[in-house]
């Protein structure tokens, strides 16, 4: 198990000196959480008015539904990554050493997560300054930039699965171009359940983005539903331990491919 953890650490740390190197891109991706915050938060601030929203400031409403939704579109394309060591030959050279296969897979997925908390602490810092309202405070935070990771894990390693089975930039563009929309706005990401049509609501109670989201909203909130917290992040643990598996075995089949 050391070797295990040693192994995916070292893997992690390859892939966290790119992240280092590139502090542009750190501040690229933040740019668009940014307009989802302040601008759609100008835009609808009057629509918490309509009710069902637990708050008086959609500011507040909207900031875990923005960092959620930042780990989903940040991670859905760690698959790129993948591919690009596949393409370039880095993937195969490392199939020549001794380091466990589990943690060519597990480096990209735990460096995406470590990414994905400093993003989401940004994101809360910045709703912070935004005059957004915490009252779960600094224990609800953790529960939320948790959530999101654990959503990132989840599509950060089916992306890798993705990327070894397509091989191309065109199909993984494709496909999460396809999912991003559909998945974001089938969840209480912008708008109360209460308000939203019963048939969304109900594929909303399916929808792992939403999963997060309401473990998050409910552990920021003044009177948390530890029973919501429990069981939306006790589901998304479980789909992130079948993801990782899944993704390890389909590079399994990708090695005995090559």
């Amino acid at each position: 198990m050391s070797t295990a953890v040693s192994q995916t650490w070292y893997m992690t740390q390859r892939q966290l000196m790119v992240f280092v190197r590139q502090p542009a891109y750190a501040l690229i991706t933040l740019v668009q959480p940014v307009i989802w915050l302040f601008l759609f938060g100008s835009l609808f601030r009057k629509v918490v008015e309509l009710g069902g929203f637990g708050t008086t400031s959609y500011l507040d409403y909207l900031v875990p539904g923005v960092v959620v939704m930042s780990a989903l579109s940040s991670n859905m394309w760690a698959g790129m990554t993948t591919l690009d060591e596949i393409q370039r030959g880095t993937l195969n050279r490392f199939l020549t050493t001794p380091v466990g296969r589990a943690a060519l897979m597990n480096g990209n997925v735990v460096n995406n997560g470590l990414v994905t908390a400093l993003q989401s602490v940004i994101i809360v810092l910045l709703g912070l300054l935004g005059g957004a309202d915490y009252p779960g405070g600094l224990g609800g935070v953790a529960v939320l930039v948790v959530a999101s990771v654990l959503l990132g894990t989840v599509f950060g390693a089916l992306s890798n699965a993705l990327g070894m089975l397509v091989r191309e930039r065109e199909s993984i563009i494709g496909i999460n171009t396809f999912l991003l929309l559909p998945l974001t706005f089938l969840s209480s990401a912008f708008m109360a359940p209460a308000q939203m049509p019963a048939w969304m609501r109900h594929v909303a109670d399916f929808n792992p983005l939403n999963w997060a989201m309401v473990a998050g909203r409910s552990a920021l909130s003044a009177d948390p539903d530890w029973g919501d917290v429990l069981s939306r992040g006790g589901a998304l643990l479980a789909l992130a331990v079948a993801a990782v598996w899944l993704s390890i075995r389909t590079f399994r089949s990708y090695q005995r491919s090559v």
